[in-house]
């Protein structure tokens, strides 16, 4: 029997495993399902199969950002509805996708199988499921009517989005958040703006916020707060406190308030009431089209990860850690992406040296947390203090250890890898994909190989994913057919027999997202022999990430993999990590 083309939909992903799931759950929905795992190949299953519904993974691997794609796809099929499935979820792209007309837009990380199947329903019975822009208001979010607040438990908050809507229970004290919602249904001349960023900033720290975004709308001004790695819409604000505001903030971190059409930087000390306790926020604004944006970081200490037994390594990767530790000189590198833990990792490292017997000097871009008993140097480019003349300053200065924030240049990597070779500990972080991606980094950054092999005692290659959240989890026992596609993703040598997963499950402690908390994924690259020779000859990441794992190196995805087996978190956040 012919197929209803009416009812075919086409997802393009190049994650096979996550395409196979949501194809399952689409298929008993009625659906029939067709699958590309590039844009090239969706472009061409469109022309042959004529589908009713595009869903479509954004960024693609063979596109720069995925928009070539969409437009091609536009401009060839424009009745086609299209749905984007994307982790992006910064204002710029948002509004990028806006404006090509897509019919849905969900964020990956709050788009569960059900919300999928809800906006496919709802496309092709004719809608357009991208809310508008117009944020409801703060007195319709809280109250009801008869100006009771909505619901029964007064720690739940309902963030409103223009993209999304999410509920999560964060612990937020219920007092901080009235006064922050009083505020905003306050008559202007009753509002204190002073009052409102001192709310807001100690609304971020019980939610466990590493950063509050301040972004500015055509109609309104939106705080966002990042839990967990993910962004959330927390509240809107007044647009006529939008100035307001940001000059608060200006005023805190000690910037111009009479600048608004340049970027500026700063910082500023906080205080919290309950419990009380001071910590560090650093600051940056930027000029954007509808007025200032301006993120805050919050460098308060949460974390009960204080020593090297408090991370998630496994019993062998500690071990390599403590002997890297051990060594009286040598270079200790951390790497990953931007927000993968690598501060958590070199000051744990740190702690873990800081003696009175031991002069440790760190220089930072900029100084995160402050460590009794170090001295820590923050990088000053106006006054030429760049970690290259930062670092030679530090050899004077008689040091054991010796923290770099980042090694950017060769400047800096000549001068670090000679520290370590004269007798000095060195830590210090660059930004690679994986631990056996660092050696050849250096050798690019024109480190000699000899130096490389004579100096670098561990690489830690590294990645944060989300908890499952252990009062809601579940266990599931997968499909022949699900775990036929996910050694598409995982090797079969990782997967080994295991056919029981947990999944996650949705309660009031994790706001119904399943996760609670992160923890690291780690691979540790230990330097032996073989490694060595490997590095003298200039072999590749390829060769020297196989020696390595004979050598008994775990790799992210097999590290990860254990994690997921022990009911620590899922298969879908370890691949969303690893593999995009």
């Amino acid at each position: 029997m012919a197929k209803d083309v009416s009812k075919t939909i086409l997802i393009i992903d190049d994650n096979p495993f996550m395409v196979e799931i949501l194809a399952n759950e689409l298929k008993n929905s009625g659906f029939n399902i067709e699958k590309a795992d590039s844009g090239e190949k969706g472009i061409k299953k469109i022309k042959d199969s004529k589908p009713s519904l595009l869903i479509l993974d954004m960024p693609l691997p063979d596109k720069a950002d995925g928009f070539k794609t969409l437009k091609e796809i536009k401009e060839n099929s424009k009745d086609l509805p299209i749905l984007i499935v994307s982790n992006n979820d910064t204002v710029e792209f948002r509004k990028k996708v806006l404006e090509e007309g897509v019919n849905g837009y969900l964020i990956k990380a709050f788009a569960g199988k059900d919300e999928v199947i809800q906006a496919v329903n709802e496309i092709m019975a004719g809608k357009v499921i991208m809310p508008s822009m117009e944020e409801q208001p703060a007195s319709e979010k809280t109250k009801d009517e008869s100006g009771e607040s909505e619901g029964k438990d007064e720690n739940k908050i309902k963030y409103k989005s223009p993209f999304s809507s999410t509920s999560i229970n964060i612990g937020v004290p219920p007092k901080i958040k009235a006064k922050i919602e009083k505020a905003l249904v306050s008559p202007r001349a009753e509002l204190s703006i002073i009052n409102l960023v001192n709310d807001l900033i100690e609304y971020a720290y019980h939610a466990r916020a590493s950063d509050i975004h301040l972004e500015p709308y055509s109609d309104r001004f939106i705080a966002r707060m990042r839990i967990d790695g993910i962004l959330h819409d927390v509240f809107s604000l007044p647009k006529n406190t939008q100035s307001e505001i940001i000059a608060r903030i200006k005023v805190l971190a000690g910037m111009r308030t009479d600048e608004h059409q340049t970027a500026q930087d700063g910082r500023f000390k906080a205080t919290i009431k309950s419990p009380p306790k001071q910590f560090d926020i650093r600051v940056s604004i930027v000029p954007t089209y509808y007025g200032e944006n301006s993120v805050l970081r919050l460098l308060a200490e949460q974390s009960s990860i204080k020593t090297i037994e408090d991370l998630a390594f496994s019993p062998e990767d500690k071990e390599r850690i403590k002997r890297a530790i051990k060594k009286p000189y040598g270079m200790i590198l951390v790497t990953g992406p931007t927000g993968s833990g690598k501060s958590t990792t070199l000051y744990t490292v740190i702690r873990e040296l800081n003696k009175r017997s031991v002069s440790i000097i760190t220089i930072e871009d900029p100084v995160e947390y402050s460590v009794e008993g170090i001295d820590q140097i923050q990088v000053n480019t106006r006054t030429g203090l760049t970690f290259a003349t930062g670092l030679r300053s530090i050899l004077r200065q008689d040091p054991n250890v010796i923290m770099v924030g980042e090694i950017r240049d060769k400047e800096t990597a000549s001068i670090a890898v000679n520290a370590a070779l004269t007798g000095h500990k060195l830590l210090s972080t660059l930004h690679t994909n994986d631990a056996a991606t660092t050696l050849p980094r250096l050798l690019d950054m024109e480190v000699e190989p000899f130096l490389i092999a004579s100096t670098v005692n561990v690489v830690i290659g590294q990645r944060l994913v989300r908890m499952l959240c252990t009062k809601c989890k579940k266990k599931r026992k997968m499909t022949e057919t699900e775990l036929k596609n996910l050694t598409k993703s995982i090797p079969e040598k990782i997967l080994g027999n295991h056919k029981e997963f947990y999944e996650v499950g949705g309660c009031e402690v994790c706001g119904d997202t399943g996760y609670f908390d992160r923890m690291g994924i780690y691979e540790i690259l230990e330097m032996n022999d073989e490694i060595r020779s490997a590095i003298l000859r200039r072999a590749d990441s390829s060769e020297i990430n196989e020696i390595a794992t004979k050598s008994g190196m775990s790799t992210l995805l097999e590290d990860g993999f254990k994690k997921v087996v022990s009911g620590l978190t899922t298969i879908e956040e370890l691949l969303r990590v690893v593999k995009e």
